[in-house]
């Protein structure tokens, strides 16, 4: 999967791109508001961790926004988890980083869903091209993936020791004896 919005751009494969206004999501979740309270670092951490495993499983590509005014400095890119982060540039607001982002993606193969609950911004990136999709909206699609995840998990069987089950008793002290290193 491609990482970088860049990237992106130069494959002409039909991709359905969620580009997240990063704090609006924490100060939307109830989760990620209570993380916040006690470490501001752990839940954008959090968030990002949550929107990899959404990624994964939806195979939607994920890039979010933060702002600049919590971390001083140049415009950053990073990719946590294959999702792409990006910290604005000093005085740019991810508002300003979205709508940028959603020209720069704007193709026949992309669909571009913005995630914020900012209703001037969702104007503003609809009129641009992309869908809308409130935080709260995104919050219910993020935790039923997980679901769907936890009970796709729970149905794999148990497949431990399931080689031993197809040997010999012979074959498996043979195993045996090689593992703890006794010929």
């Amino acid at each position: 999967m491609k990482c970088t919005a860049k990237e992106i751009l130069l494959d002409h494969k039909k991709t359905e791109i969620l580009v997240v206004d990063g704090y609006n999501m924490i100060g939307a979740w109830p989760v990620l508001r209570k993380i916040r309270e006690e470490d501001f670092d752990k839940a954008r951490d959090q968030l990002v961790s949550m929107l990899a495993d959404y990624q994964a499983f939806t195979g939607t590509k994920v890039i979010v926004v933060f702002d600049a005014h919590f971390v001083n400095g140049i415009e950053k890119v990073d990719a946590k988890w294959k999702v792409e982060v990006i910290f604005t540039r000093k005085n740019q607001t991810a508002d300003e980083k979205i709508e940028k982002l959603v020209i720069e993606l704007k193709h026949v193969n992309h669909q571009i869903y913005v995630a914020t609950s900012d209703f001037t911004e969702q104007w503003q990136i609809f009129g641009q091209g992309a869908l809308r999709k409130p935080a709260m909206e995104l919050y219910r699609e993020v935790t039923l993936s997980k679901q769907s995840i936890s009970t796709r998990i729970k149905e794999i069987p148990d497949k431990k020791n399931s080689i031993s089950k197809t040997l010999t008793s012979k074959q498996t002290e043979i195993l045996e004896k090689w593992r703890r290193g006794k010929q």
